[in-house]
């Protein structure tokens, strides 16, 4: 099971209630640089832990999961 980070983000925002402005002044950046991080497939680690930090949602759990249950086929 391969996850695409940007659609998880967009996913974690919308159950939050969340928008996108609002995390785009979390994250100190443009509209247009969160809307290029929801096409991303992967991102930098310590990008994912700082978003991680904004939504208090632990993304690199959702990786290792998802890591867990392709090893067990």
């Amino acid at each position: 099971m391969k996850i695409h980070f940007g659609k998880l983000l967009q996913k974690t925002l919308r159950e939050q209630g969340r928008s996108t402005t609002w995390f785009a002044g979390q994250l100190c950046c443009t509209r247009p640089n969160v809307y290029k991080i929801f096409q991303k497939e992967s991102i930098d680690s310590a990008l994912m832990f700082r978003i991680s930090q904004i939504l208090q949602h632990d993304f690199f759990l959702d990786f290792s999961q998802a890591f867990k249950q392709e090893q067990e086929g």
